[in-house]
């Protein structure tokens, strides 16, 4: 993984012509104004309240060992993805972004920055109705109903049983809301006034 530190990072290679027809070319490595870290993969999802908020306590616990075992605190949690989880931020959304455009390509990559998953009402899915939450996992949905990006891997979460995903529902639906805004989504082109990381495979042509 790799953390974005400026925006016009990416430089072409420059080939300068010599005396006597030596042709030197310097070349940079586009991942240059990167720096490797190390992630925050594995997490302890806090704890819930399912009598306060009205659901199953067996449902909330299975649903609470659905949201470690996906890691979806990794992303969700703010700090994680640059290996420094806040405590009093998990599962209430990053300001750190994953960029998701290449980065050859794009100057300024696409990022996207995941969401708060606590029940706030303003800046969490407290106003979420239950099956606008199931569409955003099983289907990648957003609170509008547009296709989001699989930065979130919602394509693995499609076939997730009824069981599973209204699990993950109630324990969320228990979590204490924590108000936290994330930044708005960027799209490629367009600078990014939050940090982001990115990641990704590449395969030579050769």
């Amino acid at each position: 993984m790799w953390f974005g530190k400026e925006s016009n990072w990416l430089r072409w290679a420059a080939c300068l012509l010599l005396l006597g027809g030596v042709v030197a070319c310097t070349t940079q490595n586009p991942l240059d104004d990167y720096e490797a870290l190390t992630p925050t993969t594995m997490m302890e999802a806090p704890d819930g309240d399912p009598a306060a908020a009205g659901q199953d306590p067996e449902a909330a616990a299975h649903g609470k060992y659905l949201v470690v075992l996906l890691g979806c605190g990794a992303c969700h949690t703010d700090g994680a993805l640059v290996g420094q989880p806040r405590q009093d931020r998990r599962l209430a959304g990053s300001q750190v972004g994953i960029a998701y455009s290449n980065p050859l390509e794009y100057e300024n990559p696409g990022v996207m920055f995941p969401s708060n998953l606590t029940p706030d009402p303003e800046t969490g899915i407290g106003k979420l109705s239950d099956d606008q939450v199931v569409a955003a996992i099983r289907k990648g949905l957003d609170r509008h109903g547009l296709q989001r990006l699989p930065v979130m891997p919602w394509p693995a979460y499609a076939k997730i049983s009824d069981d599973d995903v209204n699990a993950i529902l109630a324990y969320i639906r228990t979590l204490p809301p924590v108000s936290h805004e994330v930044p708005r989504n960027v799209v490629p082109g367009k600078k990014a006034d939050s940090p982001f990381v990115h990641f990704g495979v590449y395969r030579s042509r050769r």
